[in-house]
């Protein structure tokens, strides 16, 4: 009975507009992003979209923050701005997406800040394992059949860190400290906001 109250709640118009726009604002944050040229490859780039998946998974449930994680991605490659073939939205969906739902999953179990800090550091290593197992033997092979070789992926790497010569060297010292810091930034800029944004989309009706 629970869960179809829950399931009745999700497919509420109000809801899914405030998903939409979410939504919207996560695609908008996409173009948002930065290198760190100093400490990792050029094509691993730190942006926030996924804040809003954050806020909005908090706020409206963990089916939420992973349907917005989705639709922001979605837009980003039917809108043409994709330049991996589709690689990099799936990666960000597939590796933000287990950070969300681990957040807001907690958070919906014990709703103060107890569980938004145990939330949120459960999240991070969720999505830096998700992270190494995601492209260790998913998006790695997928990029080099896209024309990205794993032994130009590797030497980007080595030219940052010279202890990288493997693809699994390559993740476990840039794919997990990468994910380690995005998910670190995104954590302290939510536990100052998630409380007024909750109020914010729950008072909306």
């Amino acid at each position: 009975m629970q869960q179809t109250m829950k399931s009745t709640k999700f497919l509420t118009v109000s809801t899914l507009v405030k998903i939409s726009i979410l939504s919207a604002i996560g695609y908008i944050l996409m173009f948002i992003s930065v290198p760190l040229p100093m400490l990792f490859p050029e094509f691993l780039k730190i942006d926030i979209s996924d804040l809003t998946a954050l806020l909005g998974g908090i706020s409206l449930g963990p089916m939420a923050g992973v349907t917005i994680a989705f639709l922001k991605n979605l837009l980003q490659f039917i809108t043409g701005m994709s330049t991996t073939g589709g690689v990099g939205e799936f990666a960000n969906f597939l590796i933000g997406g287990s950070f969300v739902f681990t957040v807001s999953y907690i958070y919906s179990k014990k709703r103060n800040i107890q569980g938004v800090i145990i939330g949120l550091v459960s999240g991070m290593v969720v999505m830096t394992v998700v992270g190494c197992v995601a492209n260790y033997f998913i998006i790695l092979p997928f990029y080099a059949t896209i024309g990205w070789s794993i032994d130009a992926v590797v030497s980007m790497g080595a030219a940052i860190n010279p202890v990288i010569d493997s693809k699994m060297s390559f993740v476990i010292w840039m794919i997990a400290p990468f994910n380690i810091l995005k998910s670190g930034l995104m954590s302290l800029l939510t536990l100052p906001m998630y409380k007024k944004t909750e109020k914010i989309l729950n008072r909306v009706k």
